[in-house]
């Protein structure tokens, strides 16, 4: 038989002289392949006696570990200097521009969300959400709405086909977030401070109005509130969201089924190079409606109107991100164009805070 020690020491040997991973493998096949030396080795332990067998076969197996481990060993010796000669030869020039790749930006839509959330969860205000598919009583019925009302109609309104409420009333998309005010107030018990931000549905379309946008509503229901409440609040909020403490608010009387007394929410401004810009007293523009929680409301979600009163407000998220950042067409929030995007998106690390600014 062959001397396994001398083949050992020869393979051994042979291993740690391979200087490439291709002459590594080589030595490789040629001791542990099918043909290999140390292969036919261990096929000869089936042709010894039994005393043969017990006293051969700890040599050679131990002959199979030790050429594995060898080469195990210096592969992965072979490998680390492959990777230290590319680290090396692969420098990269901290100094130079970095490479353009493309990157994705926060809509300005989903930056304003995050910008209301941010200034109402500093006052208290919890954020609600509900189903975007209504029935007639959330969307309708619940807020005073009457029968009689254009909401209803189906140029206003986009109702669902065969699809019925419990009361035999057709499905709709909801044309505002107050159906979460209502859920909210059948689902838990004053004192309520929530706003409720959401996509809603209407037939319209121009440069202004578009069939889905974005809405955002606040609601307090507790013991002895009042219209004073609610000008303390809009005054915050606005001051906050524009970043500005000179916004003056007008608050002119108005009508909403679901608020009484109610009231248009006017937002002063100056002209600067011909264009608006929000604060001073110069000219008024509307921003949002609010009142008082009519009574009817607040009974129809199984409250005492003589315990707790309220005060409600809404207004579309677009618009705000439309006059805080300049965009002057309200479809192209929709179109998907990556060069509007890339002018009027934000980076994703730009958190809003109060701290270091909600539109930093």
């Amino acid at each position: 038989m062959t001397d396994i020690d001398q083949i050992k020491a020869e393979a051994l040997s042979a291993i740690g002289a391979a200087t490439t991973l291709e002459a590594l493998d080589a030595e490789r096949v040629r001791l542990l392949g099918k043909q290999g030396q140390v292969t036919a080795l261990l096929k000869s332990l089936g042709g010894m006696s039994p005393e043969q067998r017990q006293s051969e076969g700890p040599r050679i197996n131990g002959l199979r570990e030790a050429v594995s481990d060898a080469i195990a060993s210096r592969k992965a010796a072979l490998e680390g200097a492959a990777l230290e000669a590319r680290l090396a030869s692969e420098r990269i020039d901290l100094s130079l521009p970095a490479p353009e790749r493309p990157r994705g930006s926060v809509h300005p839509v989903s930056q304003v969300m995050d910008e209301l959330a941010e200034i109402f969860a500093d006052m208290g205000f919890a954020v609600a959400t509900g189903p975007e598919i209504e029935d007639d009583w959330h969307n309708f019925t619940a807020l005073n709405i009457p029968e009689t009302h254009p909401a209803r109609a189906m140029h206003d309104t986009f109702y669902f086909p065969g699809q019925m409420d419990r009361d035999g009333r057709r499905m709709l998309l909801r044309t505002h977030t107050s159906p979460v005010q209502i859920r909210t107030m059948t689902s838990q018990q004053p004192p309520i401070r929530v706003i409720a931000p959401g996509r809603v549905y209407r037939s319209d379309s121009d440069a202004t109005h578009t069939p889905m946008f974005h809405q955002i509503e606040g609601l307090v229901i507790d013991r002895g509130i009042h219209l004073g409440h609610l000008k303390w609040t809009l005054e915050t909020f606005l001051k906050a969201f524009f970043e500005r403490d000179d916004v003056v608010l007008r608050l002119r009387p108005s009508y909403f089924p679901f608020t009484e007394p109610s009231a248009e929410v006017d937002v002063g401004y100056s002209l600067k190079d011909g264009k608006r810009v929000i604060g001073g007293s110069e000219g008024w523009m509307e921003v949002l409606g609010s009142g008082v929680v009519h009574p009817r409301v607040i009974r129809a979600c199984g409250l005492d109107p003589d315990e707790y009163s309220g005060f409600a407000f809404g207004t579309g998220v677009d618009r705000l991100a439309m006059l805080k950042y300049g965009m002057d067409d309200l479809r192209a929030f929709f179109d998907g164009d990556l060069r509007w995007l890339r002018h009027y998106g934000f980076q994703a690390l730009d958190v809003p805070t109060l701290s270091g600014g909600v539109g930093a």
